[in-house]
């Protein structure tokens, strides 16, 4: 399929899972019924709390990835599943991606790689290292639809991931996140088109919108084509936007703006460690 329709699910996730999984169940079904061939979830799409008592991490496949397993395969659509929190025996929590096919079954899983950590002169502070461990591995899954490049939320600010998305024959890159309202009103576009520019790919963004505990989520979902162009965007409350992927899109556009293929790789290179 060189052209498929997406679906963006912009939600207002909230503490409790069964109101959050009943909401996606039901704008699932919509983007579904309007034709889109694949929808898109953000970053910590089940849930989003303080209270550790509430708090729910899930084995992969499990409750929640079995729902959107179900909904996959009676609409017979791709799923993206934004991220949920995935049980670490190990340690603390995985931030995890899952994309799941029209069969149902996981075709690929990403833990994000980048936790944001930071200590401001004013003394605050946020670690969501705190929270969540590091993922280890840059993913790209080949499908029928396309080689799909998987990142989330703070991955955007390092280039170097997407540069190595693109080089791995990424063609659609998913950004699911949970931006704050000042970091998205400077940076969400801009790093978005940027991404989508310099690596000549689609770059589907889906925020999560509403009052979280601490901060106010930006919204602004966004589907960018490789020329930078924006296609899509949300606003500041729960919506589904849609719009066209045409993969073929992608080889005229790397033509004329050669980028990868001008690179200097004998000067300097990405490379993954195994």
């Amino acid at each position: 399929m060189r052209k498929y329709k997406v679906g963006v699910l912009q939600i207002n996730t909230q503490e409790n899972i069964e109101d959050n999984l009943k909401k996606i169940t039901q704008m699932v079904e919509e983007a579904a019924k309007n034709g889109a061939n694949l929808v898109t979830l953000p970053e910590n799409m089940n849930q989003i709390t303080n209270n550790k008592e509430m708090i729910k991490e899930e084995v992969i496949p499990g409750r929640t990835i079995n729902l959107m397993s179900d909904l996959a395969k009676k609409h017979k659509i791709w799923i993206h599943c934004g991220s949920i929190k995935e049980h670490n025996p190990e340690g603390k929590p995985f931030n995890t991606t899952v994309v799941l096919n029209p069969e149902g079954e996981i075709a690929g899983k990403y833990r994000k790689l980048h936790l944001f950590d930071v200590e401001l002169k004013d003394g605050g502070s946020f670690k969501e290292s705190n929270k969540n461990s590091k993922g280890s591995e840059v993913v790209n899954i080949d499908t029928e639809i396309g080689n799909m490049g998987l990142s989330i939320c703070y991955d955007i600010r390092f280039p170097e991931l997407y540069r190595l998305l693109a080089l791995n024959g990424a063609e659609v890159i998913f950004v699911p996140a949970n931006f704050t309202y000042p970091t998205g009103k400077a940076h969400w576009s801009i790093l978005m088109r940027a991404r989508a520019i310099e690596n000549g790919t689609y770059v589907v963004a889906t925020g999560q919108v509403g009052q979280k505990p601490n901060v106010v989520a930006y919204g602004h979902s966004m589907i960018v084509d490789p020329w930078g162009n924006i296609l899509a965007e949300g606003q500041e409350g729960e919506e589904i936007i849609y719009g066209e992927i045409d993969l073929d899109n992608i080889p005229k556009i790397r033509e004329q703006i050669p980028s990868l293929s001008n690179r200097r790789a004998d000067v300097y290179n990405l490379s993954v460690i195994d």
